[in-house]
């Protein structure tokens, strides 16, 4: 892709929204219905990925897919990244935005998180849960979350405010040069740290964000988030020869 001098407008033509679910039947009909409503300056499809879904989210999906959602279905659970990569590589954008089920995030903030790299003003846009309007969180999850951003900000010499975020923006010949290889939570870190290894550098914007609590159907735990530091010491100290599916 050719750029334009920065601050001219990029030519992205086509927004891929992918949608990784796994046992969202609650939710899903409605992030659908909140996503196809937002207003855009670009073309957009929605893919959604139903990643193994057991709790009837398939029949869900099927009855709203149409020309403008197109679902992908995994036999078996893979994991988050395993649904984002399938999705990675169904898309047919020069744009792609990652989008959860679960309601956590608003896509009202669409405009604000394409509109740097519409403007030509970066390749990565990351939509920060802490510097924008968010329900009070468990101090541990706070901890947790600032720990991980810490952890990559020291090592990569940054300043991200947050690194476990579900919203990201990539351009896609950004994102097709990173060889993204995690199935599970760990996608996250990983694709933060190639981005930060390859030179990019990264937008972040405010987004409002309600997070879930575990009994409501977060799925993210403590485990996960030791995994997500452990990817990131690894890719930074050393070079990426794989491990790290499962």
């Amino acid at each position: 892709m050719t750029w334009p001098d920065e601050g001219a407008a990029a030519p992205y033509k086509l927004l891929s929204v992918i949608v990784p679910v796994y046992n969202e039947r609650n939710t899903v009909g409605e992030i659908l219905r909140r996503m196809r409503q937002v207003e855009l300056s670009i073309e957009r499809e929605i893919i959604v990925v139903d990643d193994g879904s057991e709790d009837g989210t398939d029949k869900v999906l099927a009855a709203l897919e149409d020309s403008t959602v197109r679902v992908v279905t995994h036999p078996a659970n893979r994991g988050k990244g395993a649904a984002v990569r399938t999705g990675i590589a169904t898309a047919r954008g020069d744009l792609v935005l990652i989008q959860d089920a679960d309601l956590e995030y608003d896509p009202n903030d669409w405009p604000r998180l394409v509109a740097p790299l519409l403007q030509g003003r970066t390749k990565v846009v990351y939509g920060s849960r802490y510097i924008g309007e968010r329900e009070a969180v468990s101090l541990g999850r706070w901890i947790g979350d600032r720990a991980l951003a810490l952890l990559t900000d020291v090592l990569f010499n940054v300043t991200l405010s947050d690194v476990e975020t579900g919203y990201k923006v990539i351009d896609r010949a950004v994102l097709d040069g990173l060889d993204l290889r995690s199935d599970r939570f760990e996608f996250e870190p990983e694709i933060t740290a190639k981005l930060l290894r390859s030179g990019q550098r990264i937008f972040e914007v405010a987004v409002s964000w309600a997070g879930r609590r575990g009994d409501e159907g977060r799925k993210f735990t403590w485990r996960d988030g030791l995994r997500a530091a452990w990817t990131i010491l690894r890719l930074r100290v050393r070079s990426d020869t794989g491990g790290e599916r499962g």
